[in-house]
Parts: structure tokens; sequence; C-alpha cells
């Protein structure tokens, strides 16, 4: 049973296994919520006050003023 050893020095390699990178759910993540906000604003800048087109003021060409002594 001596024959059964062999006492060589050999290398040993070890495999890590990856899953393609990882970590980078979580900026996507944040990069969607943060497109998601910015289309948001822009659907509803009208009724937020952001961008409207114009502003009409009405200003009367006279105003009656009456004061009672």
């Amino acid at each position: 049973m001596a024959d059964d050893r062999d006492d060589t020095e050999r290398e040993h390699t070890t495999v890590v296994e990856t899953n393609g990178g990882g970590g980078g759910g979580g900026v996507l993540a944040v990069v969607i919520l943060i497109i998601i906000v910015l289309v948001l604003l822009y659907i509803f800048r009208a009724d937020l006050g952001f961008g409207s087109k114009g502003t009409n003021i009405s200003v009367p060409n006279t105003i009656d003023v009456n004061v009672n002594h």
C-alpha cells in the first residue's frame, strides 16, 4: 500500500466563479428611478407651474376711484 501515495509536489489552482461583475443592480435601480422622476416632472410641469409658455396679465386701461367725503 505504500505505492498509493504520491509524494511529488503539485501545483494547486483555485477557481472562483463570479456572477458577471455583480453589484450593478443597485446603480441601475437608482438611474431608472431618476429617469422616472424626470419623466413625471416633464409630464406634470404645467400643473406644478414649471415651463409655462406665457404669462397673460390683464391690466385695465382706466381705474375708477370714488372717494366720498
